[in-house]
């Protein structure tokens, strides 16, 4: 009886971790002013229109970021007749809005791309790397899915063609007022941003 009791217990406790492990993954995204490449200052309330908002993580000179762009404005082109609103942020201590300019011309990034001051953004939403996707309810704050756009890029390798499209899944998922299994959801494949205390 107490054998069973224990296995009763530890099975409860594992199902409260993984909820919190869960909760701790998914964030919330917390007010914000931060500048583009453009000089123009983006705040929550200026995606308030949107539904949902996607946060992309871009980082200068990161290959896999560049990489993963076509993919990124795939989906936003896919997606462009619902009310869905695609952005980047730039968390990376060495990169300031000059060097984020220069790579927007070069790549030809026609995204807003904001400076991440402080890191403010990265912190909250618990960045580990760049090319990492977060969708976003404006109103509510709530990130509803974090993770890579697909399965064509990873370490060393790239695939011709995905095979899963987790972020344009993930929007068609929440748009449906359904939640993204987010056990289902591999770890993004990008560059480190190192995350400084401050």
């Amino acid at each position: 009886m107490k054998l069973l009791s224990k296995f009763i217990l530890t099975i409860v406790a594992m199902a409260f971790s993984a909820t919190t492990l869960a909760d701790e993954w998914l964030r919330t995204i917390p007010e914000f002013e931060l500048t583009d490449q453009h000089g123009e200052t983006h705040t929550l309330a200026t995606y308030e229109q949107y539904d949902y908002v996607v946060f992309y993580v871009q980082g200068v000179g990161c290959p896999i970021a560049r990489i993963a762009l076509p993919n990124y404005r795939a989906v936003r082109d896919e997606f462009a007749d619902k009310n869905i609103g695609f952005t980047m942020f730039n968390s990376n201590i060495q990169d300031n809005l000059p060097r984020i300019a220069k790579e927007a011309n070069e790549f030809g990034i026609d995204f807003p791309i904001m400076k991440d001051e402080g890191q403010r953004l990265a912190k909250a939403l618990g960045v580990e790397r760049t090319a990492e996707v977060f969708v976003v309810n404006p109103r509510t704050q709530e990130v509803l899915f974090r993770g890579p756009i697909n399965d064509q890029l990873g370490y060393e390798t790239q695939r011709n063609e995905a095979s899963q499209h987790y972020l344009k899944d993930a929007l068609n998922t929440v748009m449906t007022g359904d939640v993204v299994n987010m056990d289902d959801i591999p770890d993004s494949k990008g560059c480190l941003v190192a995350i400084f205390d401050t």
